[in-house]
């Protein structure tokens, strides 16, 4: 990881998705239900053989950009990324990505999104899923947000503004029930579940939201948040694109 006192920086090293064309149910699981990070000693941007079996897809192989595109456009953004020792490096110093925002352009309809991530100071990030790009509008106005946050350096403890706005939260919409949050500098494993309706965020083991896509109570947030219900999150199960970078 590279640090600057100057601003805020992220740090990804490990992106794999497994899914496909959602036709397996969702596995029912208990409300404490955990999944494990990565095996111990398992090297960042690799799949081991059973992870290729069960249909595991690496999206970064911590030598290239190769697989990634700007929002909006069709080439990867010049500046604000660096690839340096294995980790796709989010470099800023005034928070702003200057159109920095990037996709996958491999879509994905059920499935697991699961991304090793380290905070630098002042961080301000987010990995983004049922994306639909839109002239005129931005990737955070679009699509919902696993918010990735130095939190510390935007809220205090507790503080009602920040409620849904720190790690592991859906952005402004829904409140992570627990915070595993780890140091600034130390590695974290974040995980996105999409089965159906069904959407759940992990970080380092732990499920920090649950939630049911476009019921009415869902519908009913999103009208209470900043975003606009004509264009957030209207792509379905038909898309999911990951942004590391700036999130609004």
């Amino acid at each position: 990881m590279r640090s600057s006192a100057s601003g805020p920086m992220l740090a990804v090293a490990f992106l794999a998705a497994c899914g496909g064309g959602g036709d397996e149910p969702p596995a029912a699981q208990p409300d404490d239900a955990s999944v494990a990070d990565a095996p111990a000693g398992q090297a960042h941007n690799t799949l081991s053989a059973e992870e290729v079996a069960a249909g595991w897809q690496l999206l970064f192989d911590g030598t290239s950009t190769e697989g990634w595109r700007g929002y909006g456009r069709d080439d990867f953004p010049s500046g604000g990324w660096e690839v340096v020792d294995g980790e796709l490096v989010g470099l800023s110093t005034t928070g702003d990505m200057d159109g920095g925002d990037i996709v996958t352009p491999r879509e994905f309809t059920d499935f697991e999104l699961v991304f090793d991530f380290k905070l630098g100071p002042a961080t301000n990030s987010g990995v983004f899923y049922r994306v639909r790009e839109r002239d005129g509008a931005a990737l955070w106005e679009v699509a919902p947000e696993y918010q990735v946050l130095d939190d510390t350096a935007y809220f205090a403890p507790d503080a009602p503004e920040g409620r849904t706005h720190r790690t592991g939260d859906n952005y402004d919409l829904h409140e992570a029930r627990v915070r595993p949050t780890r140091g600034l500098g130390e590695w974290n494993t974040g995980r996105i579940v999409v089965r159906g309706a069904r959407v759940e965020h992990w970080l380092n083991g732990e499920r920090t939201v649950a939630y049911e896509y476009d019921t009415d109570a869902w519908r009913a947030l999103v009208e209470q948040s900043k975003f606009d219900p004509e264009i957030y999150a209207r792509a379905g199960s038909a898309a999911v694109r990951a942004r590391t970078g700036r999130g609004a």
